[in-house]
């Protein structure tokens, strides 16, 4: 996008005093409301020497919390929640601050659990409604995956969508989920501006890949690393008791490296991180069976780790697409144990290959601490943002802050790894592996 523009839309105006009983002044012992004019800004960095930037109103970021005034009435409010995309730490976390938040500190009575992502919206599905309570969700955080179940797809059938939020008196829906997911809420949001209807549509950031635009760091990631750090000692403890020994592992990351470079510097064990953002090759002298081979040589043993989006060039490309619309990947892990195979093979040199792809695992695993206490924050401010009327937006970290950012910023591109940047520059650091694998 050209210009920054992070206004965001509101139903109408809040008339309503808010149940929440905070301060307005500093230095009383009490939290303050959060106003609409604190903004933050978004790009951070200055060269020194150079003018400070002046920024119109649409470039500042407005702050996250609960307003002195809302627009909806308590006791109107019917809620929805639903979850979609893959399973991610940290799901059942934010459905349970989404209930206990809006139930104990607005007093809202009715809120309601969308059954298997978006397709619980469609009545052709036939899909029942959860009644979630307190008592429901009080224990949820402590089991991965997700009490509503959760599926891809069916995102664009917003007229139907829409329906089923007329017909069950919805007027606030959150979205939890990723890059299809809020792409799917922004077209509910603008069917429901066409009708002229008062529904509240507020994303939580679900993407395990950390690949959200304008989100400091999505919900699950963090646990994801943690769990990719014991794969990868495992493979290295593998790699080291053997002759030649290599290990290999497989982490999520279609089109974003995030976790694998995470990890790597995590663990401090992997000699070779392969993501989307950077090309290599495997044959030539500068390619990576030649630089493995290499690395053998001179310690006998090595780590690989790579992202499920990497090396996509090398294999044959495939015309699927999964629910969501995306491209069907070909298993560039499995690949690289033949083609590793393969190599050493003609050679005559001995191997010993370990294969592991934890991400199943990672993706049910329960959110850690961390990710818990990030899941807690984002879910209140989501209701905050609700409950004041706010709509089209996305609850986000950023500069450590919580802020609301507009759904059509978050969906218009994605968030990947700079080559050139400061953290690909630490992994190449921590790993010791070419700058580029190319010849």
């Amino acid at each position: 996008m050209d210009k920054l523009d992070f206004s965001i839309s509101v139903l109408g105006k809040a008339p309503i005093e808010s149940p929440i009983k905070l301060s307005k002044v500093t230095g009383d012992y009490i939290a303050n409301y959060v106003g609409d004019d604190e903004r933050i800004i978004y790009n951070i960095g200055i060269t020194e020497g150079s003018s400070a930037p002046c920024f119109e109103h649409d470039e500042l970021i407005e702050v996250a919390g609960p307003r002195e005034e809302i627009f909806f009435e308590p006791s109107q409010v019917h809620a929805a929640v639903v979850t979609c995309g893959g399973l991610c730490p940290g799901l059942n976390d934010v459905i349970r601050a989404i209930v206990m938040c809006i139930w104990y500190r607005y007093g809202v009575r009715k809120i309601s659990g969308v059954r298997y992502g978006y397709r619980g919206l469609i009545e052709s599905f036939s899909l029942p409604i959860l009644k979630l309570t307190p008592e429901l969700v009080s224990d949820i955080h402590s089991d991965g995956g997700t009490i509503l179940g959760s599926s891809r797809g069916c995102g664009n059938q917003v007229e139907p969508i829409v329906d089923t939020l007329e017909r069950l008196g919805i007027n606030m829906l959150f979205t939890i989920g990723g890059d299809g997911t809020q792409r799917g809420a922004l077209g509910i949001a603008e069917e429901i501006k066409k009708r002229g209807l008062k529904i509240a549509v507020v994303g939580v950031p679900k993407t395990i890949d950390n690949d959200l635009s304008f989100v400091q760091v999505s919900f699950g990631f963090q646990t994801a690393v943690s769990k990719a750090v014991d794969a990868v000692a495992a493979a290295h403890t593998e790699a080291v008791g053997a002759l030649n020994g290599i290990g290999l592992v497989k982490v999520m990351g279609r089109q974003s490296g995030f976790i694998a470079a995470g990890t790597a510097l995590a663990i401090n064990d992997v000699n070779f991180v392969l993501v989307p953002e950077v090309p290599f090759e495997l044959d030539g002298d500068n390619g990576l069976l030649t630089h493995l081979d290499k690395r053998l040589e001179q310690r006998g043993h090595a780590v690989i780790l790579v992202a499920e989006g990497a090396g996509q060039k090398l294999v044959e490309r495939s015309d699927e697409v999964d629910a969501s619309g995306n491209i069907k990947l070909l298993d560039i892990g499995v690949y690289l144990k033949q083609r590793i195979g393969q190599y050493f093979r003609d050679k005559n040199v001995e191997i010993n290959l370990k294969y592991i792809d934890p991400s199943y695992i990672i993706r049910a695993a329960p959110a850690n601490p961390n990710d818990s206490v990030y899941c807690e924050r984002l879910g209140s401010n989501a209701v905050h943002a609700a409950m004041a009327g706010k709509t089209e937006l996305l609850i986000g970290l950023l500069h450590n802050r919580f802020v609301h950012i507009p759904m059509r910023m978050a969906v218009s591109r994605r968030n990947c790894i700079e080559p050139d940047g400061d953290l690909w520059r630490d992994v190449i650091d921590a790993t010791g592996q070419p700058v580029l694998m190319t010849n």
